[in-house]
């Protein structure tokens, strides 16, 4: 069976051959950047063929036991194929998605922030069970992530955190989670159990290969070391190993305290540095241009994307797409991905409705 079109699996093929051949050098690791891009491009690669032979595999399985099933019109057999017609669909909707990301970052690693916003000790919170729910939706998935930063808030919860996931298209679906979320519950924190709102926000920015410029000038930079306030044992809280940056012009700020070498935790965060200033100056062309084209509509970031409410009812409501799941332990728990299609199903449409 050929998929053809834009699956083009002869030259995803070719593609990871070329990798391996490369992975397969024994002077990779002497550039260890580089060679855990190429080792992060070939198991992308990898998880891609992957989806496409399981997909290839399930048609076939599914035609012999519908033959079979019409030979000897047995209704067992007739079940059996349509579980596989069902891991067909399932892959196709995978498919479906993956064919959604085609921006030119969004199969890179994301840099994903969390912060706390109104709400008091139920926003530190919030951030908090944010901060999990995207861990878990991280495992759920077989990435890695790093916790480059995090900032405990006094009473519980957390002020802010910055996590680098990787994997398969990470940005990509990641992104997608990017603006104001908000939380709707009967407050733990209050004596008289009344119901509280609480924010976060959340934003999120692609990991950048070194070949892509942009410039620093290290005059504009600010930096400060301090001690982690992390785990981390007895190293951690006897020496300044955190580092912050601050970049004078934009006012951005980058922290990183993963590390417990110094060095280590300077060139992290200024590979975030890198990409959030990567980032503020593709979304000011953008905005150039909707200023051009008289576009006046809104973008995700600084905007409420999604609501929690835990009472009086349980639900998750999207207010881009204004789907709804009632599930809302599950979706706590990293259960993402029906919200995070509807939103690149509705971004692609708007796109091709622009177009």
């Amino acid at each position: 069976m050929s998929f053809g079109g834009v699956f083009d699996l002869t030259g995803l093929r070719r593609r990871y051959e070329e990798l391996e051949t490369q992975m397969a050098r024994p002077d990779l690791w002497d550039d260890r950047e580089k060679a855990e891009a190429i080792s992060r491009d070939k198991s992308a690669l990898e998880a891609e063929l992957q989806l496409y032979d399981r997909l290839e595999s399930s048609i076939d399985d599914a035609m012999v036991l519908l033959e079979l099933a019409n030979e000897a019109d047995d209704s067992d057999t007739r079940a059996e194929a349509a579980g596989k017609c069902n891991e067909i669909r399932e892959a196709l909707e995978e498919v479906e998605l993956r064919q959604l990301l085609g921006g030119p970052h969004d199969n890179s690693p994301v840099i994903l922030s969390i912060n706390s916003g109104a709400g008091g000790t139920d926003a530190c919170d919030w951030a908090e069970m944010l901060f999990r729910m995207y861990l878990r939706w991280s495992e759920r998935h077989g990435f890695s992530s790093d916790v480059l930063d995090i900032q405990g808030a006094e009473e519980a919860g957390i002020r802010s955190a910055t996590l680098a996931i990787s994997g398969a298209y990470a940005y990509g679906y990641l992104n997608m989670e990017q603006g104001v979320h908000r939380l709707v519950r009967i407050s733990p924190f209050d004596s008289q159990s009344r119901r509280h709102t609480a924010f976060a926000s959340v934003t999120a920015v692609p990991e950048i290969d070194d070949d892509v410029e942009v410039e620093i000038d290290d005059s504009d930079l600010r930096i400060d070391t301090y001690r982690s306030s992390g785990a981390g044992g007895q190293h951690v809280n006897k020496t300044d190993s955190a580092v912050r940056i601050t970049h004078m012009p934009t006012g951005i700020v980058v922290q990183c305290q993963n590390e417990r070498s110094q060095h280590k935790n300077k060139a992290t965060a200024m590979k975030v540095l890198r990409a959030q200033l990567f980032e503020k100056s593709r979304q000011e062309q953008a905005a150039r241009l909707r200023e051009i084209t008289g576009e006046k509509r809104e973008i995700g970031f600084g905007s409420q994307i999604r609501s929690y409410t835990l009472h009086p009812q349980q639900r998750v409501k999207d207010h881009r797409t204004d789907m709804e799941v009632g599930n809302v332990a599950g979706v706590l728990d990293g259960d993402l991905d029906g919200l995070i299609r509807a939103a690149l199903l509705m971004q692609s449409s708007e796109g091709r409705a622009e177009n």
